[in-house]
């Protein structure tokens, strides 16, 4: 318990004073924001500061931050170190960044701040990546709330022969094509407060109950630092790969600069992106911790990381009325993030092609292609038997492969204007290695040796910090020009 509560306290302190430092790093100011200057009422629409917080946190936090940190807990007790630093130090630096750097660009989308910075080469090759993982996510996004739902509450087999999985998966689906193309205030924005209650309250059950059950929970030592995965697996890299969302994510630099076209004032940037993403490292916090303990009593290893290990965690800790809401708290997460990954790869294909979105003609014509792409893969990763795990696997490495991307954007942006660009150029060579030396050492990839692949991991992190850094040395050079 106590490495658990050392780890929380680097993730409160740690980001209470590395958030006000990001903020100095960036220099927010009073100037108007797209909200104000690009009023449409479909996109640019100036929201409260706590609506936007919250819609970022439901946008950001969708399974990954559960079943992430609940298969990493297998690393053993280093996880609640690295979640922790990891989220202070990368995820919530990229995500604050990104955030306020869209703001500052008139609300540009991710595609667009990419070609403004790294150019149009590393564009073509982004813009791509990116909508795939948008239309991945909006796939991973119906499959696991579907199977949730039917498995929790409405306790069936969540299996593709039961066309109740179907008729659910269609419901969530048709919520998200009404989210994909109205107006974010007029759905969005009503139903997310309702969602977030239901969060906060799932995760404050869930944080109580480890307490209250008095879950086992292992303390950092020098027998179990390097980790202790059931299968020899090495903690890097594939910790930073398993547990993603609640440490660094690629998808959540899409989230931020979707939120950026509602924020009123750039001094209300710290609390919606880089307070989120702390929060957020709170729900994998005791995610990790609630399966430690649950996988101190008993339960098989090849159990961790399946959906249907939370609702073991939600009822043994609250009861059947309160695993209950905990369980629809963590529904909530992925529907709330898929619905915007859907109006987010809408929004990149109009920025591309410049097609206004006023017109619901135009969304539409736009979002048919994204849906059809979306139903593809759900249907894919239900029939086949190892669809699904072989869908997670890239979905995974893809979303940390685009923070890779942004984390190069930030820190070119940064250095052009003088600012201390390390922030974002070490965590992103960082996961530079990581990406590489996973897909290098990984089955779904090359399967090369471990030492292969991390000497080439690490090589490749060189290129990229190097590359990264002349480029914005370069764009500086011409800025004072």
């Amino acid at each position: 318990m106590t490495t658990f509560l050392i780890g929380l306290a680097i993730l409160i302190v740690g980001g209470f004073f590395y958030g006000r430092f990001a903020e100095k790093v960036f220099q927010p100011d009073d100037r108007e924001t797209p909200a104000i200057k690009n009023q449409d009422g479909v996109d640019y629409v100036p929201m409260d500061k706590k609506k936007n917080a919250l819609i970022e946190l439901l946008n950001i936090a969708g399974t990954g931050p559960i079943l992430g940190p609940i298969q990493g807990i297998l690393f053993g007790p280093m996880a609640f170190i690295m979640i922790p630093v990891g989220c202070v130090l990368g995820g919530a630096i990229h995500d604050y960044m990104s955030g306020m750097i869209s703001i500052r660009s008139e609300g540009e989308q991710m595609p667009s701040l990419i070609k403004r910075n790294l150019g149009g080469k590393v564009y073509s090759v982004y813009n791509i990546f990116v909508i795939i993982l948008m239309i991945l996510v909006g796939a991973v996004f119906i499959y696991t709330p579907g199977d949730l739902i039917v498995a929790n509450v409405l306790h069936q087999e969540a299996v593709a022969t039961n066309p109740v999985v179907w008729i659910v998966y269609a419901c969530i689906f048709a919520y998200y094509i009404i989210a994909t193309l109205f107006p974010i205030d007029k759905i969005i924005g009503r139903v997310y407060p309702i969602f977030g209650g239901i969060l906060l309250l799932s995760a404050v059950g869930i944080f109580f109950g480890l307490f209250m059950k008095g879950y086992q929970l292992d303390n950092l030592t020098m027998m179990n630092f390097k980790g202790v995965h059931p299968d020899g697996t090495p903690i890097l890299p594939v910790f930073f790969v398993t547990v993603a969302c609640g440490i660094v994510s690629g998808f959540h630099s899409t989230q931020a600069t979707l939120i950026g076209r509602s924020v009123k004032s750039e001094r209300e940037g710290r609390f919606v992106f880089y307070d989120m993403m702390i929060l957020e490292g709170f729900i994998a916090m005791i995610w990790a911790a609630a399966a430690m303990g649950i996988y101190h009593k008993g339960i098989d290893a090849a159990m961790i990381g399946k959906p249907a290990v939370i609702g073991l965690v939600a009822n043994d800790m609250l009861g059947k009325i309160g695993g209950l809401i905990a369980i629809v708290g963590i529904i909530v997460l992925p529907i709330t993030s898929g619905d915007t990954a859907l109006r987010s790869a809408r929004l990149m294909i109009a920025d591309h092609l410049h097609i206004p979105q006023k017109s619901m003609k135009n969304r539409l014509s736009l979002s048919i292609g994204v849906f059809i792409g979306v139903l593809i893969i759900l249907i894919f990763a239900k029939m086949s038997p190892s669809g699904f795990n072989v869908l997670w696997q890239y979905f995974a490495w893809a979303n940390q492969t685009i923070a890779v991307f942004a984390f190069a954007m930030i820190s070119i942006y940064l250095q052009r204007h003088g600012r201390a660009f390390l922030v974002s150029l070490i965590p992103g060579m960082f996961y530079m290695y990581i990406i590489s030396a996973y897909i290098l050492g990984a089955k779904i990839g090359f399967h090369l040796p471990y030492m292969v692949s991390t000497v080439i991991g690490v090589a490749i992190a060189l290129v990229y910090g190097y590359v990264v850094y002349k480029e914005g040395s370069k764009q500086q050079g011409l800025a004072r020009a």
